[in-house]
């Protein structure tokens, strides 16, 4: 059996660049940055930036670059992809490349509110109903939104976030 997935959660370093191809299919590509920190055998802390190229098809694409923006979290779960094409110089050149699946908007700068993986209140900090277990409650997941793709108007106004 082989597998090839990809989940990133990362900020966007620059808006998404929207095209349409020849044949009407809309792609929308950005770059995800993601960083990992770690302590040395100094105990210092380090830390490393990755740069992810990210290709979105279809009405998920055009959905990104209406309401994604530099500096903007998002999580992407997709596939690697290598592409190698020809240069203007006639030099063999390859990419590598995250094709999204699925993606996911992280709360909106300026607080926002619930929704959004990570975001809005804790679970801690929410009114709890008489004759619950506490501690259920406290280990619930937030829930997600969900975007219907399958809808032909997105406004920002019906964005749960």
């Amino acid at each position: 059996m082989n597998l090839n997935k990809v989940f990133l959660i990362g900020r966007l370093t620059g808006d998404p660049q929207l095209r349409t191809t020849p044949g009407g299919q809309s792609v929308a590509t950005f770059s995800l940055a993601t960083n990992r920190t770690w302590m040395n055998k100094q105990n210092q802390k380090q830390e490393e930036v990755q740069f992810h190229n990210v290709v979105i098809w279809g009405r998920q694409g055009e959905i990104a670059s209406q309401f994604l923006k530099k500096g903007a979290l998002a999580m992407v779960e997709g596939r690697i992809q290598n592409r190698s094409w020809q240069d203007k110089q006639g030099q063999n050149r390859t990419t590598t490349e995250i094709v999204c699946e699925k993606m996911q908007f992280g709360p909106r700068a300026g607080g926002g509110g619930a929704g959004g993986f990570g975001g809005g209140a804790s679970p801690m900090s929410q009114e709890r109903p008489e004759g619950e277990d506490h501690y259920a409650q406290d280990m619930k997941e937030p829930e997600l939104p969900e975007i219907n793709l399958e809808e032909d108007d997105i406004k920002p106004e019906n964005i749960p976030f």
